[in-house]
Order: structure tokens, then C-alpha cells, then sequence
């Protein structure tokens, strides 16, 4: 949703406080998601992976952020990207509840 008063993503002061993938039971599926953890929200973003290789170019060579996890900057060379689920889910509107594994 649009605000145009004020954009979520781009305070320069935020801090990530964890990073890391999990399977989102969606009604009738699984979805690959990588969970991206703020001080203030949580972002939920769907991994895609690109299935097309571009013509020789070698993605080994494309500068990822050092801050990212191991994990994700391989994925991100090897041609993958993260798209935004929905809106981030403030914290102070999240409950967590443990559930037993499936």
C-alpha cells in the first residue's frame, strides 16, 4: 500500500537484527520465503531464482553487500532475487505463538 508521508523501508538508522529462510504454510502449499528481521518489522520476501542464464556472463563476479548472509549472497550470485511477500508486519502489531512441527 502506498503512503506517500512516510516510507518504512528507508530509514538509514534501522537495524537488521536476523535473516533466514522458511517454509510459509500457505492453505494448500509450501513457499520458499527468507524472513528479513528489523528492530521495528518483520519483511517477508518470496525467493525467486532466475531459470534463465544469461548468455556467458559469469554471476560469480556480481558485487553482493558483505553485510548479507553467506547463504544469501551465494543465492544471489547464482542469478536469485527476493520479491516483497506483503507489507512489512510491524512488531508491535506481531504475535508469536510455538506450534507443534508438521
Amino acid at each position: 500500500r502506498e503512503n506517500s508521508s512516510e516510507n518504512i523501508l528507508s530509514s538509514a538508522n534501522r537495524l537488521l537484527l536476523h535473516e533466514g529462510r522458511l517454509m510459509l504454510a500457505e492453505s494448500t502449499r509450501l513457499l520458499d520465503v527468507y524472513l528479513f528481521l528489523f528492530e521495528d518489522f518483520l519483511l517477508i520476501t518470496k525467493i525467486k531464482r532466475n531459470k534463465k542464464k544469461h548468455g556467458g556472463s559469469d554471476t560469480s563476479l556480481i558485487p553482493v553487500c558483505p553485510s548479507l548472509t553467506p547463504e544469501l549472497q551465494s543465492f544471489i550470485r547464482e542469478g536469485g532475487f527476493c520479491t516483497v511477500l506483503d507489507q512489512p508486519i510491524p512488531l508491535d502489531r506481531l504475535i508469536l505463538k510455538n506450534v507443534e512441527p508438521i
